[in-house]
């Protein structure tokens, strides 16, 4: 999504006036505004990554118990 905001100076505006107008325009076009909601957001993981995460997090925890039980890790605290 590149939208480009056009200015042109005219002969009575100087410098200033220039860089107001531009940041004026910038507001109301929205550009800047969606670029920086867009700045921390993550993409959802597909259902196939899902799966392979789940996966993994059984996989590991029936071999943490099974070490568990063998005596080579010590068992957890559990909660109350």
């Amino acid at each position: 999504m590149a939208t480009n905001v056009d200015i042109k100076k005219t002969k009575s505006d100087n410098n200033l006036g220039v860089l107001r107008k531009f940041s004026r325009k910038v507001k109301t076009s929205g550009v800047l505004q969606k670029k920086r909601s867009l700045r921390y957001h993550d993409r959802t993981d597909s259902d196939f990554k899902r799966k392979q995460n789940a996966l993994t997090k059984i996989e590991k925890r029936t071999e943490y118990e099974k070490k568990e039980k063998m005596g080579l890790v010590k068992p957890k605290a559990r909660r109350r």
